[in-house]
């Protein structure tokens, strides 16, 4: 396992697992848009069979459950330890789906087994995506269907583009990612996305934009729901990672400037922002 890797399991099976359950309803609000969009496009029948990877806490896989019905079966997949004991315990006994922990670009997968690979923004993480495709489309049946969502860029995204552009003169810069490291925006360039999917010995490849509105913040007053954004901010946001070791007087400098960024977006008693994602499709040669 590469060291980038480790050091997202490590991350995920620590506090940032532990952060997302905590704010795992709002952050399923958050995504339901863009979940339900690639759940049309994914398209399950009752007595289907789904692969969910990267199904953090269970909210995709379980509409994806509703969708197949007792026949059929989900079966999903996430490296947080944390996240996969919060999906179990949303589960009811009767639910057609079973969770489990494990990295689904290496883990060994029953082959030809599924009629649908999904995901909801949990395929952007894989150190060698073409490998991760190519391993994990070896579970799918011939013909089976790929379904996800996955960011586009991250000037597109103001859940980012907001406080990273609001801290600016304030927190010393960051190094600029690699665009193509694992990472939430890495499947941002279309074509690149098309020639790992392909090269993976995908078909039928299809990327089409979808944006809908995320309400990031929450509270009975708008002063409320702008407080709440910030936090969501600083807790499971970009600044998460940029701002933790500064000092007090940063901090508040940076939580303040935040604040007054969004504080230009719509909603009463939510802040809305805009997202914007891929709904990537794709097939399984039949032969």
């Amino acid at each position: 396992m590469e060291e980038e890797n480790v050091y997202q399991v490590a991350d995920w099976n620590g506090q940032s697992g532990e952060r997302w359950v905590a704010y795992q309803a709002r952050l399923d609000a958050m995504m339901a848009a863009f979940g339900q969009a690639a759940i049309e496009a994914a398209a399950p029948a009752p007595g289907e069979r789904v692969l969910d990877v990267g199904c953090g806490a269970g909210a995709s896989s379980l509409d994806l459950a509703a969708r197949v019905g007792a026949r059929g079966h989900v079966l999903g997949v996430d490296i947080s330890e944390p996240l996969i004991r919060r999906a179990r315990e949303r589960a009811s006994e009767d639910t057609p789906t079973l969770f489990r922990v494990a990295d689904a670009s290496s883990t060994e997968l029953p082959e030809g087994t599924f009629d649908i690979l999904f995901s909801r923004f949990g395929v952007m993480f894989f150190d060698n995506p073409t490998a991760a495709f190519a391993h994990i489309r070896r579970a799918l049946k011939p013909g089976g269907r790929v379904a996800f969502v996955c960011w586009r860029g991250m000037a597109e995204n103001d859940w980012v583009r907001l406080p990273m552009g609001a801290i600016k003169g304030i927190v010393p810069p960051m190094p600029p990612p690699d665009p193509e490291a694992p990472g939430p925006f890495s499947f941002g360039d279309q074509g690149r996305l098309a020639r790992i999917l392909t090269a993976a010995g995908f078909t039928d490849v299809g990327i089409a934009p979808f944006d809908a509105s995320i309400p990031f913040g929450e509270g009975e007053t708008r002063d409320a729901a702008l407080d709440d954004a910030v936090e969501m901010t600083l807790e499971v946001g970009p600044l998460a990672r940029a701002l933790p070791d500064q000092p007090d007087d940063i901090r508040a400098r940076a939580s303040a400037a935040v604040r007054a960024a969004f504080a230009d977006s719509p909603g009463e008693r939510s802040v809305m922002i805009d997202g914007a994602a891929w709904i990537v499709t794709a097939r399984n040669p039949a032969s």
